[in-house]
């Protein structure tokens, strides 16, 4: 189904069955699929492959040569019926690939809303990517990774399979990310280690300085004091109790699988 409001190319191709929503725009040489989804007011610039089981949300900007939904790359994969979804006002750029999820996992692979993915980004199946998200060039995440809001992921860095990016991060560019990263932490390098606490970050987004005290005091507990993540834990708990912006921390640490970056 296509609105009656929806601009298409004459060269673009639209599968019987997909969506098209009000206002959107089909540039030349897309490509839109039978199951796919597309919202309001969004654009296909040119050159742009929506594939699968995929729903796109709306005002999202889409670059020439990126390919959303399309079969990931899990030997495993058996052509089952996995999904993408996307929320709205992203900024997808060239060449940015996301791949369906698999059964193995939830079967879908999900990006929320306002995040920046720039030239030749990866979206492996069945991740997890927030909101207000920003993916430099070449940036890569393994399958099954989990993206909170607000984390920067720098140039041709790369996240392991499995791994969880806390909210407010910061990861360097040329990195390699093989464990956790607990929220509001600075990482860098292969293999990715702290190196402070993303405070420039946090005061933009109106951190207080209260708030940006106790996330430091957590931050030294848990890297600066020599201590175990079960000894820290408790004291941060407690630090929680007195600034919320700690809590973070607490939920991070209850979640996380693959241990924390040191």
């Amino acid at each position: 189904m296509i609105d009656a409001t929806a601009f298409i190319h004459p060269t673009a191709i639209i599968e019987e069955g997909a969506i098209i929503g009000p206002q959107v725009h089909v540039g030349p040489f897309c490509f839109v699929g039978s199951h796919a989804e597309i919202g309001e007011g969004s654009v296909l610039k040119m050159h742009v492959v929506i594939n699968g089981h995929t729903r796109i949300g709306k005002y999202n900007l889409i670059y020439q040569f990126a390919s959303i939904g399309e079969v990931n790359q899990d030997l495993k994969y058996a052509n089952e019926p996995t999904r993408v979804e996307i929320g709205d006002r992203n900024r997808i750029r060239e060449g940015v690939t996301i791949h369906r999820g698999t059964v193995q996992d939830r079967g879908i692979t999900t990006v929320g809303s306002d995040n920046l993915l720039m030239v030749q980004a990866h979206i492996a199946h069945d991740c997890t990517v927030g909101s207000h998200c920003i993916f430099a060039n070449n940036a890569t995440l393994g399958g099954h990774v989990t993206v909170d809001d607000h984390a920067i992921i720098g140039g041709m860095s790369a996240v392991h399979q499995f791994c969880t990016i806390g909210t407010h991060v910061m990861i360097g560019g040329c990195s390699g990310v093989a464990q956790d990263v607990p929220p509001y932490v600075i990482a860098q390098g292969n293999h990715a280690s702290p190196f402070g606490v993303n405070a420039e970050g946090l005061k933009r987004r109106g951190f207080s300085r209260e708030a940006l005290l106790a996330i430091r005091s957590a931050y030294k507990l848990l890297y600066r004091c020599g201590k175990t993540l079960e000894e820290a834990r408790p004291e941060i708990a407690e630090l929680a109790k007195q600034q919320p912006a700690v809590q973070p921390f607490c939920d991070f640490f209850d979640r996380s699988q693959r241990g924390l970056i040191r």
